[in-house]
């Protein structure tokens, strides 16, 4: 929190909610008397947040379904959809540093807003900047306000049920893990979801089980940061317990470690465990008798390809799209919707797991029971996690990834690395790099992107900037080519507002470099994929168009990154 327009503040909370809840009566048939979602998590003034936005929505005449105490992120998008609510409202800033506040909008089917809903509600944010009502103490005693902490947790302890596997397994198994809520809100709804699968109960880090808005034992209260995991893997040390399970702070994410037969602890990636997740959801869905062809799942573009690789060999439904939940959750549901098909699974690659359709939205608390239910089953059977993941490499190929940054807090000197990326050296093609020539007439340029990288060729380019999409690149037998402007149309959406050019390389290489929308960071997502599971042919060529990234197309050194 802090003071100004560009920050959230009691000011900034009130005039959002009087805006969002304008634009849900308007847009929404009979918004008032569906109501409103609001929940809050532990961060420094999140409770008196969620109060302003009730008091926001009671006064233009809304029914309030309210968490008052801390609820988990989830919570919100579930009730959404069991109460058949208007809209929702959760006050969280997730994992990110203590000082920050948040605000997450869910629409009418559970999901979170995307455009152009979000234009719509800006625009009503600017028509009531005017505050109207400061009171947030008197909406304990008003009628309009119902607490659902208890009726929505058991109705969504019920929902998640479906997920359970085998109760006789779960019930039986010697499996011990330590968990670890982060400093976060999880770890009451983590007791109550492993008792209604009939897991064991965890060992938990009793430095960061307490909700603590400070984060006092994590630099960064993250779990997929490096380091952010060591107190949990040190106490599992301590008792020879080779699990260690944690949950973000508002419990929306997942992540894990486990120790493997050398005594080393294995952090899984959010790639690898979307890998674990998807083998174990199809696994379970097909015990249950549904049709594989009829399953649908889905991940964000700059996560791994082995979903897709799967979905080909297995036949079920796959799509990706665009980074953030509000894409794959709106995704899958269209495919509910449209196709008839049973949500599935659906991922990104920051830790973020949606398992079956009882929440639109990613949900670390049931990814938490699936997983430790899958723990159990292997252990049964004398075998790690670790060991069901090199079965599904085995099966699908072995993928291998880098995912990092460079720093780069000048905009336009992040504008003139792109620039030279998609269109060459200063817009000419004299910069002794073998290049395209797709001539746009109708947009006044030429794009020059390489046709190497790292000397291997490339064979797909999307650039979600310019608005550009092409397969089979290196197929190409002419040197210049024409693109009218309805050539070459990308199947995402275009945004001029940010930088976003995906690569394929003819090895198995996939590049997604990206402008990062809070930091100032150029971010990229490298994967390579090599069929025959050969791990050192991956890793070397993983390597080598690392270096490219670098020296090629970002030109690290040259500019001071």
């Amino acid at each position: 929190m802090e003071a100004g327009y560009s920050r959230l503040n009691q000011l900034t909370i009130i005039t959002a909610s009087q805006g969002l809840s304008a634009f849900v009566q308007r847009e929404i048939p009979n918004a008032c008397a569906r109501g409103v979602v609001v929940g809050h998590d532990h961060r420094h003034n999140s409770d008196t947040f969620a109060r302003l936005t009730v008091r926001a929505f009671l006064d233009r005449g809304f029914k309030v379904y309210f968490y008052p105490g801390l609820s988990f992120t989830p919570q919100v998008p579930f009730a959404v959809k069991q109460l058949g609510a208007a809209c929702g409202v959760m006050i969280t800033a997730s994992h990110n540093p203590k000082d920050d506040n948040g605000y997450k909008v869910y629409w009418e089917n559970g999901a979170q807003i995307k455009p152009p809903l979000d234009l719509g509600i800006s625009q009503c944010i600017e028509e009531h900047s005017l505050p109207k009502n400061w009171d947030f103490e008197s909406i304990a005693s008003d009628g309009n306000v119902e607490d659902i902490s208890e009726s929505m947790l058991d109705a969504y302890i019920q929902a998640t049920q479906v997920l359970v596997q085998d109760a006789d397994v779960n019930r039986n198994t010697r499996l011990q893990y330590v968990y670890t809520p982060m400093h976060g809100v999880g770890a009451p709804f983590a007791e109550r979801i492993l008792e209604a699968f009939d897991l064991p109960k965890f060992v938990p880090v009793a430095e960061q089980l307490a909700p603590n808005p400070d984060f006092p034992t994590v630099s960064f209260p993250n779990p997929e940061e490096k380091g952010a995991l060591d107190m949990a893997k040190s106490l599992a040390d301590k008792m020879d317990i080779g699990l260690v399970v944690a949950n973000d702070p508002d419990a929306d994410r997942f992540a894990a470690a486990e120790k493997q037969a050398d005594g080393t602890w294995l952090s899984f990636t959010g790639d690898q465990l979307g890998t674990i997740f998807a083998a174990a959801v199809l696994e379970n869905m097909r015990n249950k008798g549904v049709p594989v062809d009829k399953v649908a799942m889905a991940n964000s573009t700059v996560s791994s390809r082995m979903l897709e690789a799967m979905a080909a060999k297995e036949g079920f439904r796959y799509t990706d799209t665009l980074t953030g939940f509000k894409w794959i959750a709106n995704e899958l549901a269209s495919m509910q919707k449209d196709q008839g098909c049973h949500i599935g699974f659906g991922y990104e690659e920051a830790i973020g797991y949606m398992v079956g359709s009882q929440v639109l939205d990613k949900d670390g608390v049931s990814a938490l029971a699936v997983f430790l239910q899958l723990a159990a089953r292997l252990e049964s059977q004398g075998k790690r996690v670790g060991d069901y993941l090199e079965e599904q490499y085995a099966r699908y190929g072995y993928f291998v990834s880098s995912n990092l940054y460079f720093i780069c807090p000048d905009p336009a000197k992040t504008n003139r690395i792109f620039s030279r990326i998609r269109f060459g050296e200063d817009g000419q093609s004299n910069d002794n790099v073998e290049r395209t020539n797709f001539v746009r007439t109708h947009a006044n340029d030429v794009l020059r992107y390489p046709k190497t990288i790292g000397g291997f060729p490339v064979s797909y380019i999307r650039d979600l900037t310019v608005g550009f999409e092409m397969r089979n690149v290196d197929k190409l037998t002419t040197a210049s080519m024409q693109v009218g402007e309805s050539d070459c149309v990308p199947t995402f959406p275009v945004s001029k507002s940010s930088h976003m050019i995906t690569f394929e390389t003819r090895n198995g290489g996939r590049i997604t470099m990206r402008t990062s929308g809070t930091e100032p960071k150029l971010k990229y997502y490298l994967e390579v994929r090599n069929s025959d599971n050969d791990r050192t042919a991956a890793a070397a060529d993983l390597q080598t168009i690392v270096r490219a990234i670098a020296e090629e197309l970002v030109q690290a050194q040259e500019n001071g990154l």
